[in-house]
């Protein structure tokens, strides 16, 4: 018997599940020995109770016996076998399943077992018949997430309608009629994709931190001119309640005013009552003691001695009345609402040019649009009226019969504000002008040809439109400030010294580029006029 079991090898102690000698052996209904946690193990992972050697199925879950004849055996000869080294798993490697203690690389995966076994444990695949049948492939993980839940095969194709995985036998059944491809060209085909995404995605990362950047930046800007706005506007409220407040002290100094004529008036009438109550009295001191005398002759005497009475006044028609406050509030409310009118419209107007300011652009004027008749400074911001012609090289841009001039920079969108001295001068023109105008020869000047001008003259200053605007001119211009938003076809113009609005052009449609023009006007032969068109730098501090 001894020398019996010296032939026996490892291969007749070893479960064919795990590889390994018996651990707690138990065996089948067919006759076959497993471990028993190899074998319960083995049978919760399959839909069908079947032995792992023989594919036996059955009908139940089997009732399982111990071999207590084996289990002795296997646990004599564990003490005398060393299982043979083998490298263990590398972190990127499938490893084997049922290795114990450390788990060596897998060599091959089981579709059927939907195991992954080590050299040593796929042995029985190998030497068994009925384990030869099953299908190997190379190591895969998570093998039972790689078969298909109703046919228990590998998914090895792409239904490209309905995008899921799919074995053979799905291409029999629900997706017969659907294109399918190996999974490898589908996931060529998806890898490109993802190729194009992982280009697209970095930049598309840059552009939004970006955009994060410029919002950042916006609400940045937007909390400085928040403050810069409660400010001004701080200043223009006070302003207000400083007028509300004078008006209200005049009110209270008009109403007291009346109080105390009425009070004087009173006071005056009561003295005189006062008086004529004291000299009445006097009277009655010395009419009384002649008037109880019964001697005749003495009476006459004494009467006749008695002085004039003191002049009286007839009070039945004096009386003091109370003052009247009727009209009073209203024509001082008038005049709040008249003052306080003028003090907006200067506070708002002094406020829109703070802010129209701010959009100041830097222009300089171009020699290639330039009158032969103008003087144009080197620096590019001075222009005046030569009183000479000049031979100017030929030009499809320049100006041909009037004396105008446009900048070398143009503005196809968002806003700009430049400011034009205009001191010394009687007549100049100046605005905008789209690119496509006529310069050549007689030229109407209007928003419908391309212009957007304030021209002043002798007759006054106006608006050219179609028909002209006539504007008020207080007092005469120093600077002028001109603003466009483009993309909301808006042109404004002011006094920048006075600090007011002059005109605004609404509801323009910008569709061009427009350039700033000007034009000094015409200029005698006396000289009049001769005063240069200044491209003035913007001072906020006026």
């Amino acid at each position: 018997m001894a020398c019996a079991n010296t032939s026996w090898s490892e291969e007749n102690f070893s479960c064919s599940i795990c590889l390994d000698v018996f651990n707690n052996p138990v065996t089948t209904a067919c006759g076959h020995n497993f471990c028993r946690t190899c074998i319960t193990k083995f049978w919760d992972e399959q839909v069908k109770y079947k032995c792992p050697v023989c594919v036996k199925v059955f009908d139940g879950k089997p009732d399982l016996q111990v071999n207590t004849l084996l289990s002795d055996m296997a646990s004599q000869f564990r003490t005398s076998v060393q299982v043979k080294d083998q490298p263990s798993v590398e972190p990127a490697e499938v490893p084997c399943d049922f290795c114990t203690g450390t788990q060596l690389k897998a060599v091959k995966s089981c579709l059927v077992c939907l195991i992954s076994y080590c050299q040593t444990h796929l042995e029985p695949h190998q030497r068994v018949v009925g384990l030869k049948k099953h299908r190997l492939v190379e190591p895969m993980d998570r093998l039972e997430d790689r078969m298909c839940k109703i046919h228990t095969r590998l998914l090895e194709l792409f239904c490209q309608t309905e995008q899921v995985c799919v074995c053979q036998f799905c291409t029999e059944t629900d997706h017969k009629s659907h294109p399918v491809v190996p999974l490898k060209e589908e996931y060529e085909v998806k890898r490109a994709k993802l190729g194009k995404i992982e280009i697209e995605v970095p930049q598309m990362i840059r552009e939004r931190k970006q955009k994060i950047k410029e919002i950042k930046d916006t609400v940045e800007l937007s909390d400085k001119d928040a403050e810069t706005e409660i400010a001004d506007g701080g200043h223009v409220f006070t302003a207000l309640i400083g007028c509300v407040e004078k008006c209200r002290d005049e009110f209270n100094k008009t109403v007291k005013e009346k109080l105390k004529s009425t009070e004087k008036q009173a006071e005056d009438l009561i003295k005189e009552l006062e008086q004529e109550i004291e000299d009445l009295t006097n009277r009655s001191s010395e009419v009384k003691p002649l008037s109880h005398t019964k001697d005749h002759l003495h009476f006459l005497q004494a009467f006749r001695s008695l002085k004039d009475p003191p002049p009286t006044r007839d009070w039945t028609t004096v009386e003091v009345l109370p003052p009247s406050y009727v009209g009073t509030l209203r024509r001082s409310l008038d005049q709040l609402e008249e003052t306080l009118n003028m003090e907006i419209k200067k506070l708002r107007d002094d406020a829109e040019l703070k802010r129209v300011q701010q959009y100041e652009v830097d222009v300089t004027l171009d020699p290639d649009t330039v009158h032969p008749k103008l003087i144009l400074s080197e620096d590019g911001k001075q222009v005046h009226h030569g009183g000479v012609w000049k031979e100017l090289p030929d030009n499809p841009k320049r100006f041909t019969l009037y004396v105008c001039i446009l900048t070398r920079q143009s503005f196809s969108s968002g806003r700009f504000y430049f400011e034009v001295q205009v001191k010394d001068k009687t007549a100049w023109r100046l605005g905008v002008a789209r690119v496509s105008i006529n310069r050549i020869g007689d030229i109407t000047f209007s928003p419908r040809t391309g212009y957007w001008t304030l021209l002043y003259n002798k007759d006054g200053l106006v608006f050219q439109d179609n028909p002209d605007v006539r504007l008020p001119l207080r007092a005469e211009l120093q600077k002028v400030g001109v603003f466009v938003d483009y993309d909301e076809g808006l042109v404004s113009f002011y006094d920048v010294e006075a600090r007011v609005h002059i005109y605004s052009a609404t509801g323009c449609t910008f569709s061009e580029p427009l350039y700033p023009v000007l034009s000094p006007g015409p200029r005698d032969y006396e000289g009049i006029n001769s005063a240069p068109l200044i491209i003035s730098p913007v001072n906020q501090t006026d």
